[in-house]
């Protein structure tokens, strides 16, 4: 019998089934951000407002959508960004991610929330996982679990700092989400009326973050220790990589590289902290300036097709990374449903470059874009197609 053909065509078609599929409790702490969720949106609006200028006549017929970062190069231009609790979108969707990660050799950020423990993605995902880090437990409580992810293997940290404290998520508080579950009345009936996912979840287990013991994992504590200090203590303790991610302002740009950050991760955490933050896409020309060109970039927040992978690109990012859609798809249709999406997302890149007269992934960049001064005025933020350039040669 042939393998079932996927539904998933997009991100949307991903959005769709996934809503369907999961409980809203569920369903709702995926897809959910703070306040009223319009940080969220203006991510994925901001994309929208960013044109590509098309060339005719262009020998791009051989592709190449591979990129150079920290001295090799990986097989895609687009990664997955670090997702707590994976395993509530599907049983066993952190080993489908990991898998994928190796297949495609694409980077994946395991969060220190994740519902495997970091050991084991890092045996799945060999050299393609890097590991996220939350401060927690005080400075050697963070300086500890850096240490027990080198001592796995990865050699790349990625430390977030934008969630000095955790923000309310209307969603979330409405169903009365929490780690560990409480079975309100609400979560009862969204459990009872989505057997399949309830069936299922519980006979791989209640995810749970797995890099914890049991109950030491608070999922609202303070995090405003990742202060600029713990900074260069964990760049003193950390002999890999190390990436800081949740900057928006060219000047903590700056400041973490000083520090020594080997890369700058752009990023509104996809709206779900400050709802009044600006879209992650537009900081990111600004922050590509101040850096230059010899630090590498890495982008996410409201990336959810190739082109959108593309316009990060140009507008300065070496990688973009992927969060909610790969959550949605796995959803939707478990590994399926993830391979669908990515290879989908992966073949319009492709065919995005061809209409570019682009090929290379690293040829994409102020010349890629339309100019801004042929831009319609629909009142968004526009890129300096001339300012870029200088900041990227």
């Amino acid at each position: 019998m042939a393998p079932r053909k996927s539904r998933i065509h997009s991100s949307e078609d991903a959005r769709a089934l996934a809503r369907r599929r999961l409980p809203p409790l569920i369903f709702d702490f995926i897809d959910g951000a703070a306040g009223r969720e319009r940080g969220a949106a203006r991510n994925t609006v901001a994309f929208d407002r960013v044109l590509l200028q098309p060339r005719v006549m262009v020998d791009a017929g051989a592709r190449d959508l591979s990129v150079p970062l920290f001295g090799r190069r990986f097989g895609l231009p687009f990664g997955i960004a670090p997702m707590g609790m994976c395993n509530l979108a599907h049983p066993g969707a952190d080993r489908h991610l990991a898998a994928a990660a190796a297949r495609l050799d694409m980077p994946l950020c395991v969060s220190s929330a994740a519902s495997t423990t970091l050991e084991e993605m890092a045996r799945l995902a060999g050299p393609n996982a890097w590991f996220q880090l939350y401060f927690g437990g005080g400075v050697e409580g963070s300086l500890a679990m850096a240490d027990r992810a080198r001592r796995a293997g990865y050699e790349t940290l990625v430390l977030t700092v934008d969630v000095p404290e955790v923000a309310r998520r209307p969603r979330d508080a409405r169903n009365g989400f929490s780690v560990p579950f409480r079975m309100t009345p609400r979560a009862f009936w969204g459990f009872a009326t989505h057997p399949r996912w309830s069936l299922a979840t519980l006979a791989a287990g209640v995810p749970r973050p797995r890099n914890f013991d049991t109950g030491a994992f608070d999922r609202g504590a303070s995090r405003a220790g990742a202060d600029w200090g713990f900074l260069g203590r964990l760049r003193d303790a950390w002999p890999g990589n190390l990436i800081v991610k949740g900057i928006t302002a060219p000047e903590d740009a700056r400041r973490a590289r000083a520090l020594g950050a080997d890369a700058i991760y752009v990023s509104t955490h996809g709206g779900r902290q400050l709802d009044s933050a600006p879209a992650a896409l537009d900081v990111l020309p600004a922050i590509r300036a101040a850096l230059g060109p010899g630090t590498p970039v890495l982008f996410d927040s409201g990336v959810r097709n190739g082109e959108d992978v593309v316009k990060a690109l140009a507008l300065g990012a070496d990688m973009a990374m992927l969060g909610r859609p790969a959550l949605w798809a796995l959803a939707a249709e478990g590994a399926r449903g993830l391979d669908a999406l990515l290879s989908g997302i992966a073949g319009d890149i492709s065919i995005a470059m061809a209409q570019l007269g682009v090929g290379g992934a690293g040829q994409l960049g102020p010349d890629t874009l339309f100019a801004a001064r042929e831009a319609p005025d629909d009142g968004g933020a526009v890129p300096d197609r001339a300012a870029l350039k200088i900041a990227k040669t």
